[in-house]
């Protein structure tokens, strides 16, 4: 039997969520780092550790975004399947960010100071998505997959040579993000136009270059 739920149960989930989001090393992944034991980085110099560490920073407040986004989308979206389908991506979204601040200790560096504005931002605009229709939210979703699945590939070149264990992490996200992606338009998602998804791709320049070193 289905568990009801109240205001004040849905509203302690909301703010767990948070917290477990936005709190360095809270968030708790299902799956097991792709960065697994029998993966090992070559010896990397300092200056190519702090920029495999920049670049695993922007990957992180990516999920940060990904995470407030569903998580927007989640309150305003208007069909139960839709909701439960956004839940789904988001838990693999959980385990994205726990990758990622995993491999950000590995390499002694740490999460971006900027992840409660980039949070608080994108919770807006997914909720602001939902409220206009699930369409457009699922839309919403493809089109930021589509946006952080090239991210991830420019990061994948990006990456010092001698870094295998960022390497696996990005290639699971990149598969799992595409796989977000493809749901969501199958799901009745929008198909967003070109100049849509360019002032996408110059917010999401925005956040990587602030938070590459902050």
């Amino acid at each position: 039997m289905n568990r009801h739920y109240s205001h004040a149960d849905n509203l302690i989930h909301q703010f767990d969520t948070v917290l477990r989001t936005l709190v360095p090393h809270a968030a708790v992944a299902s799956r097991p780092t792709p960065a697994t034991a029998g993966i090992q980085d070559e010896d990397m110099s300092a200056e190519e550790r702090r920029h495999a560490a920049g670049l695993m920073r922007v990957n992180h407040t990516g999920e940060v975004c990904a995470q407030a986004l569903y998580q927007g989308q989640g309150c305003t979206a208007k069909l139960p399947e839709v909701r439960s389908q956004m839940e789904h991506s988001a838990q693999e979204e959980i385990d994205h960010l726990a990758w990622c601040d995993e491999r950000l200790q590995e390499l002694d560096s740490h999460t971006s100071l900027l992840n409660p504005l980039f949070y608080a931002a994108s919770f807006g605009l997914g909720a602001v998505a939902g409220a206009i229709g699930d369409r457009i939210s699922l839309g919403f979703v493809a089109a930021t997959e589509e946006q952080v699945g090239k991210h991830l590939e420019d990061h994948l070149v990006k990456l010092p040579a001698g870094d295998h264990r960022s390497r696996a992490v990005l290639r699971q996200m990149a598969i799992d993000e595409a796989h977000h992606a493809q749901l969501a338009l199958e799901a009745g998602g929008a198909r967003f136009p070109a100049p849509v998804k360019f002032g996408m791709s110059l917010m999401s320049k925005v956040m990587t270059k602030s938070v590459y070193r902050v």
